[in-house]
């Protein structure tokens, strides 16, 4: 494993980083823009990340027309909004047929292209620009993108049939219908961009990783899907880690050894790559000075003692407490990956128990991570809804009714459109309203639930009820039932999971307006992990706790001071 240090390496045209948000990976393109601009290369640096944050990086306002950054002789920064052009682009797919067709098909076709798979083409349809651009090649000496774009993504957009006006009619239930259907004219600059990708001798992809067990995991499913694609100059880069540990201080000792724990087991995929590591900082990620620093020094004194802030924060069993008192009876954890929310669920169902509630426990992450905590209390029940099994049929059944109207070229997309997120949620959709339903008798505990995009999509009055048609021919009263028991805040509480750290908050931020969208409340926050409330020593970890305060005082705005704060726990 060596330390990644750009100024020594040999790149191709084109760079890019990919990985699921909070691994850093923006810090990790940016640092990389600097430190090749500053050997005195011309660098654009693009970023396509909904959840971006280049301007706190880089301390001021950018663009989608490119900044130049003063401090930094040679690069330009192109600040991408997928999320605005996914509206634009929903619009001019949408607007020819308002005022011609009734508005609740028109509310579904919006809804249809508000889903993650919509932004993903849209920021792709934003960045094939820059890399099939003939000016900007001859430019710049590196062109480099923070987030490119998914395996999925790049499958979508190179199928045949994405392009065949059936996407606009088809009625075979695919939950991602129409995201393509106006962009025929941009075939061969989506191809030109492809090809660049898949060439070794142009572009270069690094994986970007935190070193913990789940995130290397998440990195080796992006690579094979990546691999399909034969995009194969990849590397992986570990960010965050702990190069030495403190031997007087035990926080210290036990973050190293979990980190070279998760490290010595690194899938077989990921080792055979080219790995590299840039150490952990004490430091937020914002400021020039800071960016500049990351991959050569830790500028922060480390011999310094930082005061932990003297909060009184709220706990879990205060979350507990509100949760009993106010009798909720469906009680979910949402967060992305990695953020812990099945061991939150887990410790609010134990404690909703031993208040003598009777628990169901259940969780329809694929990766049932209750399998693997503490879950034996008086009155608690658990269980897993197996993705995996529901998804097959589910899959099945829709391939099954296609094929009797499809060809070989039409059934391509709706194969590759079944493989999209929206879909395992639809899949796992009637699975969860039963679970939902026990309700009545028992309080549902439920670690991961469908988004808000997901909840609206199939609350759509047409694809509602094809969707529910489709899978078991009626509707129970189970699914009937779940919109609006979701939506009354008298008997659901959703319970948004983050970190500390500025990517996982903002992508809880968002989480938290697609909820609204969907008309669901949500009133606890619980921010975990935190060094802040942790007895370490440490001068290097004191000073890291220092700068989860901003984070903190973010959620806590966001929660109306409805925030738990966990300690970070060794195990």
């Amino acid at each position: 494993m060596i330390k990644f240090n750009p100024s020594e390496q040999t790149f191709p045209k084109y760079i890019f980083y990919t990985g699921k948000g909070g691994v850093g990976k923006t810090s990790v393109a940016c640092a990389t823009a600097v430190s090749l601009a500053d050997s005195g290369k011309k660098i654009l640096l693009v970023s396509t990340d909904p959840a971006s944050n280049l301007q706190d990086v880089f301390g001021m306002d950018l663009s989608n027309k490119g900044t130049v950054i003063k401090e930094v002789s040679n690069l330009t920064v192109v600040n991408l909004d997928p999320e605005q052009a996914a509206a634009e682009y929903r619009e001019t797919v949408i607007a020819p047929y308002r005022g011609k067709l009734p508005e609740s098909v028109i509310t579904n076709m919006e809804e249809q292209l508000s889903g993650s798979c919509t932004v993903e083409v849209a920021a792709f349809n934003e960045f094939s620009d820059v890399i099939t651009s003939e000016d900007k090649r001859k430019h710049y000496d590196h062109i480099i993108f923070d987030t490119a774009p998914t395996g999925h993504t790049l499958r979508l957009l190179q199928l045949p049939s994405a392009w065949d006006t059936f996407i606009a009619e088809n009625t075979t239930g695919a939950s991602c219908i129409g995201q393509l259907s106006g962009l025929e004219n941009r075939k061969e600059i989506y191809k030109q961009a492809v090809a660049t990708l898949s060439d070794p001798q142009r572009t270069s992809l690094f994986l970007v990783s935190r070193p913990e067990e789940s995130s290397l995991k998440e990195a080796e499913r992006s690579a094979g899907e990546l691999s399909d694609l034969k995009i194969q100059s990849q590397n992986i880069i570990i960010n965050g880690l702990l190069e030495n540990y403190d031997p007087a201080d035990t926080i210290s000792k036990a973050l190293y050894d979990r980190q070279q724990n998760a490290l010595k087991n690194c899938p077989e995929t990921l080792s055979k790559m080219q790995i590299y590591y840039v150490p952990l900082r004490s430091y937020n990620m914002t400021g020039i000075d800071n960016i500049r620093n990351m991959l050569t020094t830790d500028n922060t004194k480390t011999t310094r003692t930082t005061t932990a802030n003297t909060y009184q924060f709220k706990n879990l069993n205060d979350l507990i407490n509100d949760l009993h008192t106010f009798g909720k009876r469906v009680i979910f954890t949402m967060g992305k990956g990695g953020v812990g929310k099945t061991t939150i669920a887990g410790n609010i169902a134990r404690g909703l128990a031993a208040k003598g509630e009777k628990v169901l426990l259940t969780t329809t992450d694929p990766a049932n991570h209750l399998a693997y905590i503490d879950t034996k209390a008086d009155g608690i029940t658990v269980c897993h809804i197996d993705e995996k099994t529901v998804l097959a049929d589910y899959q099945k059944s829709i391939l099954d009714k296609a094929r009797q109207t499809m060809g070989d070229v039409d059934l391509s997309y709706i194969e590759e459109d079944l493989r999209s997120p929206c879909t395992q949620e639809i899949a796992v959709f009637n699975a969860f309203a039963e679970v939902v339903a026990q309700a009545d008798n028992q309080i549902v505990v439920i670690d991961t639930a469908p988004t808000g995009h997901t909840l609206l999509l199939l609350d759509a009055t047409q694809s509602y009820h094809h969707e529910v048609e489709r899978t078991q021919g009626n509707i129970t009263p189970a699914v009937k039932n779940l919109l609006p028991r979701l939506r009354n805040e008298q008997e659901t509480e959703v319970v948004i999971v983050t970190l500390p750290e500025a990517t996982p908050v903002f992508e809880a931020e968002r989480l938290q307006q697609d909820l609204r969208r969907a008309g669901i409340t949500n009133k606890w926050w619980v921010i975990n992990a935190s060094l802040l409330l942790t007895d370490t020593t440490s001068p290097f970890l004191r000073a890291k706790a220092q700068g989860e305060v901003q984070w903190i005082d973010r959620v806590k705005e966001l929660s109306q001071e409805n925030t738990a704060v966990i300690v970070w726990k060794e195990n």
